[in-house]
């Protein structure tokens, strides 16, 4: 039943793109006139649909994807039609090839700033300086030197960071070294922190947890913490005689407990508990667990619309740039493509988000929909990118390029994609699989 919810969800994700991505494309073409034969959900075979005007507007048999068909796109299909699209100016296709991601761009700047119109999370120390509150033994960051309670002070270029910065900085840096500039009380020092690829996520690690309040979210029945008496929104103080500062202090003391009891220290109400708790064993898991569910402090606000729209163009902004700086570590070999998602990935994600409420899918929605938009814009063959650049030669050299060599990157663009397309489920697969 998972599964079918699972298809359903993603091929309505799916389609508000398409539906957004081809309008774009479609709508540019008909403003320059361009004479548009084919809008198609899916590629093959047509199934069903309708004309209206010139254009067949059809669902095909492959609905992943979809794409718009104008006259005179393809190359050996140049034609002396005024109306073909390679009849009109450079410029004027420029825009059109442009239009499709631009829409993409355009719907996840407006889902997420309609979305913090409703509800803006943010962690109740986002604006404090960016704090470390664990660092995990024989690390990046550990080998380094750093310690809880550091303050840092400038990572590379990036000078008084916040720790969402420190992140995103931190995933897209794997076996690259950082210069990071940090306070010890009242020395400033300077330590070279290389993070490491994490096999699981496929992105950078150095070890290190941000400093923050550790709260209960919720405890777990017929377990030996609600026994005890812990309860929801309880903040977590000390674990073994250790201030616990971050959800990660906490993990590696039961982790290393081995189910022997632990000394638990939380607040309630300004008022001080302790108390040993025996941890057990998850089998579902694989680990020790003490029964709590835990979260970090969260604020919830509604922005105003100019807010939300800053905040949303902010976080894209910095969405696409941990993007580009992904895709610059693949060619470099330094980050690892297992965090991609293919079909079957955002399947399982879209199920998961639309159970989760529409909030958490109309969030996917924006993530996927900026995705979209950095993956056409890419300058390869066959994508929106590709033909931009192929335009942009063409206009320097003031003339068209020879129909043998479209032809020839036409094709192996086509090879590319269906390389792609290959990995992506191999790689979804792969993480279905045992071990």
């Amino acid at each position: 039943m998972l599964v079918i919810q699972n298809i359903w969800w993603l091929l309505v994700l799916i389609g508000v793109m398409i539906l957004i991505h081809e309008l774009g494309h479609f709508w540019a073409a008909r403003f320059f006139d361009v004479r548009v034969d084919v809008f198609s959900f899916g590629f093959g075979p047509r199934l069903f649909g309708f004309v209206r005007g010139e254009t067949d507007f059809r669902f095909s048999a492959i609905l992943f994807g979809g794409y718009v068909k104008m006259a005179g796109e393809q190359p050996g299909e140049e034609t002396s039609d005024p109306r073909a699209f390679v009849s009109k100016p450079r410029w004027q296709r420029l825009i059109i090839a442009f239009a499709g991601p631009a829409m993409n761009i355009i719907l996840a700047v407006g889902l997420l700033g309609g979305l913090f119109m409703y509800r803006y999370p943010r962690l109740k120390n986002a604006d404090a300086p960016a704090t470390i509150g664990f660092v995990q033994k024989g690390s990046a960051a550990a080998e380094a030197g750093m310690q809880d309670g550091d303050v840092i002070v400038q990572i590379d270029g990036i000078v008084d960071p916040k720790w969402e910065d420190v992140l995103l900085h931190e995933v897209a840096s794997a076996r690259k070294t950082m210069q990071v500039h940090y306070m010890r009380g009242t020395d400033r020092r300077i330590a070279n922190v290389t993070p490491v690829l994490d096999n699981k996520s496929g992105v950078g690690n150095a070890g290190w947890e941000e400093r923050n309040e550790v709260q209960v979210a919720g405890v777990l029945g017929k377990t030996d913490a609600e026994r005890k008496g812990v309860q929801r929104g309880d903040v977590l103080t000390g674990v073994n005689g250790t201030s616990i500062h971050s959800l990660a202090t906490l993990h590696d003391a039961i982790r290393h407990s081995e189910g022997n009891p632990v000394r638990l220290t939380w607040l309630r109400s300004g008022q001080e508990y302790s108390s040993d708790i025996k941890p057990a064993w998850s089998e579902e898991d694989k680990r020790w667990m003490i029964g709590v569910q835990l979260e970090r402090p969260v604020i919830i606000t509604r922005l105003s619309f100019p807010e939300a729209m800053r905040e949303s163009v902010r976080q894209n902004v910095k969405g696409a740039s941990l993007i580009y700086q992904f895709l610059e570590g693949l060619l470099e070999r330094r980050m690892s493509a297992k965090s991609l998602e293919g079909p079957i990935g955002i399947a399982r994600l879209s199920g998961d988000a639309a159970r989760e409420g529409p909030t958490a899918f109309v969030g996917l929605m924006a993530m996927v929909s900026l995705n979209l938009a950095v993956f056409n814009l890419l300058p390869i063959p066959i994508l929106d990118g590709g033909l931009i650049l192929m335009l942009l030669i063409e206009i320097l050299m003031r003339r068209d390029m020879s129909l043998q060599l479209k032809e020839a990157v036409f094709k192996v663009g086509m090879v590319f994609l269906m390389v792609v397309v290959v990995f992506v489920l191999y790689n979804d697969i792969s993480k279905l699989l045992p071990g």
